[in-house]
C-alpha cells in the first residue's frame, strides 16, 4: 500500500528485456537506505518487488502483463521515475491509498501554464471515466493528485512547482502515457453495488457467507 507522495526521482541504469519480460535497475540512493530484498517500491505508480540491491540501485522484474498494460514499456535507460516504499504503518498519510495497481494508461492533451500552476488534461479510457470525479483522488505515475476537471473522456489536474520539480510530471508534455490508479474506494463500493444488483437478480442474500465465495 502506498500513499502517492513521491519520494525520490530514481534513474533508470539498466533495462534487459526478454520478449515481453522486462529487467529493470533503477539508480535511488535515497530509499534504498532501508531497504531489503522482497520489499515493495512504487515504480512510476506501479508497484515491483526488489529482488537485488546494492547502496545506489535496485532491481526489480516486470512481468508481461504489467510490461503491456503500464507506461514502463516505454521507458528506457536514462529515463526518470517516481519512486515510493511501501506506506509504515506509523507514518504521516499525506495521500490516497494507493495499492500500485494500474487501472490502465492516460495520454496527455494538453499542458498550459497559468501562474504559478500548470494544468494538465489527460484522456483516459471508457472504463476508466467513471471512477473519476471532480475534487476527487487519482493517482497519475504514482503521484497523488486532485482532479479539477472531468471531461467525456480526459480529467484534467493543476500541478504546483514543488510537485513539477519533484516529480516526474514536470518532464512530460503533450502526447506522452502516463499511468493511472483510480480511486480505489470508489471501485470497491462499484463492486458492492454490482453484487448487490446481482444477488436480487438471482434471490441470493447479501451475507459474510457470499461475500467470502465471492472474493471479499
Amino acid at each position: 500500500m502506498f500513499t502517492g507522495i513521491i519520494e525520490e526521482k530514481g534513474k533508470i541504469t539498466a533495462m534487459e528485456r526478454s520478449g515481453d519480460a522486462i529487467t529493470m535497475k533503477v539508480q535511488a540512493p535515497e530509499i534504498l537506505k532501508d531497504v531489503h530484498s522482497g520489499d515493495s517500491i512504487s515504480v512510476n505508480g506501479v508497484c515491483l518487488t526488489v529482488t537485488s540491491y546494492t547502496e545506489e540501485e535496485f532491481q526489480v522484474d516486470l512481468m508481461p502483463e504489467t510490461v503491456r498494460g503500464t507506461s514502463l514499456r516505454d521507458r528506457d535507460v536514462g529515463s526518470y521515475v517516481n519512486l515510493e516504499r511501501a506506506m509504515a504503518a506509523g507514518g504521516r498519510f499525506g495521500g490516497h491509498f494507493v495499492s500500485g495497481h494500474v487501472d490502465g494508461v492516460g495520454e496527455i492533451l494538453s499542458k498550459k501554464a497559468d501562474h504559478n500552476a500548470v494544468y494538465y488534461e489527460i484522456g483516459v479510457p471508457p472504463e476508466l471515466r467513471p471512477y473519476l470525479t471532480l475534487k476527487g483522488s487519482v493517482s497519475v505515475d504514482g503521484t497523488s493528485l486532485t482532479v479539477f476537471g472531468v471531461g467525456e473522456s480526459s480529467f484534467t489536474i493543476s500541478i504546483i512547482p514543488h510537485t513539477l520539480e519533484e516529480t516526474v510530471i514536470g518532464e512530460k508534455d503533450t502526447g506522452d502515457v502516463v499511468n493511472i490508479e483510480c480511486d480505489m474506494l470508489a471501485k470497491y463500493v462499484e463492486e458492492l453495488l454490482q453484487q448487490r444488483f446481482r444477488t436480487q437478480e438471482t434471490g441470493e442474500t447479501l451475507s459474510a457467507d457470499f461475500l467470502k465465495e465471492h472474493g471479499f
